[in-house]
């Protein structure tokens, strides 16, 4: 039996759509529940036909009427971004996202004021009443203050949000929250960076610790090949010993 999911398309994410009808302006594409959704002749699937399948992303135009591109934007709904402020109007602020129509965030949804020309982490979503895709920057609202699918040692990843006197706040794969604390990071880190990191304690509270290396001892096997390796590509001699810097050691081998 086909699921009710097959018949509906996400706005504010990448469907798979089938052509059906190419003109000279565009291609409309069998949005089942939303109808017809056009694609501009310039975002559009290059070469497709009448029968072919697209995988786009739909939004909503100027007059609120569904619309596809091939162009990818910078992060979809459900996803935290960084983004940059392009223009502020008595609406709200709107940001560069990749795509045409930038993205807004409304006044009431700014954790503080936003300026033009500087960038904030954001979280994009579908707005309840109008189907707009919008974003807030007040992040509390949209993250899991009691996360169940993570567990220690796992890899995830991360998007550097802040920096505080403890370390590092970062959301962790779109959903949490978590710290990287700042004696346990040797490099330079930036608010809107993505990288990979690991999850290293959860707290009673939910809370959740983060670290930049592999935590336990399943780490040791990779740190030994990263020795061997260094070893024989400076001839046997490394200048380093056990009392070196923790930037020396990072520098060498990415760890502290």
């Amino acid at each position: 039996m086909k699921t009710e999911e097959k018949y509906m398309t996400e706005i504010g994410k990448f469907n798979k759509l089938r052509v059906i009808k190419k003109l000279d302006a565009g291609v409309y594409l069998d949005g089942k529940d939303l109808g017809e959704i056009f694609v501009p002749r310039d975002y559009a699937p290059e070469g497709c036909r009448t029968g072919d399948v697209a995988d786009v992303f739909v939004f909503l135009d100027s007059e609120d009427k569904p619309i596809a591109t091939t162009q990818r934007p910078s992060a979809m709904v459900g996803e935290f971004a960084f983004l940059k402020v392009v223009s502020v109007n008595p609406v709200g602020a709107f940001l560069d996202w990749g795509l045409q129509k930038d993205l807004l965030v409304p006044f009431s949804e700014q954790r503080q004021k936003m300026e033009e020309g500087k960038s904030y982490i954001v979280y994009i979503y579908l707005d309840d009443r109008t189907s707009r895709i919008v974003a807030s920057s007040k992040l509390n609202k949209f993250l899991d203050k009691q996360p169940e699918e993570f567990q220690e040692g796992q890899s995830v990843e991360l998007l550097i949000c802040d920096q505080t006197e403890m370390g590092y706040k970062a959301i962790i794969s779109n959903s949490s929250q978590g710290v990287l604390y700042k004696n346990e990071v040797f490099q330079t880190l930036k608010k809107g960076q993505r990288l990979t990191g690991f999850i290293k304690k959860i707290r009673e509270d939910g809370k959740i610790d983060l670290c930049l290396q592999k935590p336990g001892y399943e780490v040791i096997d990779d740190v030994s090949e990263k020795i061997m390796d260094k070893l024989k590509v400076r001839g046997g001699f490394l200048p380093a010993t056990d009392k070196s810097s923790t930037e020396i050691i990072y520098g060498l081998f990415g760890i502290s």
